[in-house]
């Protein structure tokens, strides 16, 4: 586990395990703290086979972290995350093409960037950025698989989503193409915040509300500790991985945002049902 040694306005920690019926770990997780008042941090899931997924899940990490980090601070964070996501797709892309054995790797990846009590993030794939406030934990990243979109159309449920044979299909990675189709979000954090990113080895296990419950009242060390042992203990299938950020210093009337059309949509199909 990796945390951070003085919480400032913040205390990070993330953690990566194999889970119980893998042989390999192609997750894998990182941060980097800039100062007392800014953090980078993101969690991978690679694809491609037994050496392509841990080989692409580990640059991606890795790449985004020193690209934020030699990028000039002028241009703000939610640009230089944006760009730093961005080598680091050109450069597992390039990889692919040159290394046989690792021509059909890839990777999602969710990098999160926090700074003077705001959170910017890029996003690709079906890891989840998850961010609870008071009593309400809200997914706050789009799942960019088939059945993803499915469920964001109405189409099918959410809990028929949870068993579905392919809701592991991504429909969006890094690696597959020279320019990677990124989402980005921004927001401002209220100081007790806790900002959860997680692959789908954890929440495809546990409930957004086991999430919420299991993190509650604890460090961010402990709460990942107890996140990754609970999925664990029930049996997951997949490798399991999360970070956690705890907020200690932001605005104190920011909310959390209203659902987009796609959700207003989903809300009106299943009215009609």
């Amino acid at each position: 586990m990796t945390a951070s040694p003085d919480p400032g306005d913040f205390e990070i920690a993330a953690l990566s395990d194999i889970g119980c019926s893998r042989s390999n770990n192609e997750d894998f997780c990182g941060h980097l703290i800039e100062s007392p008042s800014e953090v980078v941090f993101a969690v991978a899931d690679g694809v491609g086979g037994y050496d392509g997924g841990e080989v692409a899940s580990q640059m991606a990490v890795e790449v985004t972290l020193s690209a934020y980090h030699e990028s000039a601070p002028s241009l703000g964070p939610a640009k230089r995350l944006y760009r730093a996501v961005q080598r680091a797709n050109i450069e597992i892309h390039n990889r692919s093409l040159t290394v046989p054995e690792l021509r059909r790797m890839a990777t999602t990846l969710t990098a999160v960037a926090v700074a003077d009590g705001a959170l910017y993030a890029v996003h690709v794939g079906d890891c989840r950025l998850y961010l609870i406030r008071g009593s309400r934990i809200q997914q706050m990243t789009k799942d960019h698989t088939v059945i993803g979109e499915r469920v964001r159309l109405g189409l099918i449920s959410e809990k028929e989503a949870r068993n579905h044979p392919e809701r592991s299909a991504l429909s969006r990675c890094l690696g597959r193409e020279l320019i990677a189709s990124l989402d980005r979000l921004s927001m401002p954090l209220r100081s007790g915040d806790r900002v959860i990113v997680c692959t789908d080895g954890l929440h495809g296990v546990l409930e957004d509300g086991d999430i919420d419950q299991l993190s509650r009242n604890l460090s961010a060390p402990q709460a990942c500790r107890r996140l990754i042992d609970s999925a664990n203990e029930r049996g997951a299938a997949d490798n399991v991985t999360a970070a956690v950020l705890i907020a200690h210093n932001g605005s104190t009337t920011a909310d959390l945002p209203g659902p987009g059309w796609r959700e207003r949509l989903r809300g009106l199909l299943r009215m009609g049902r």
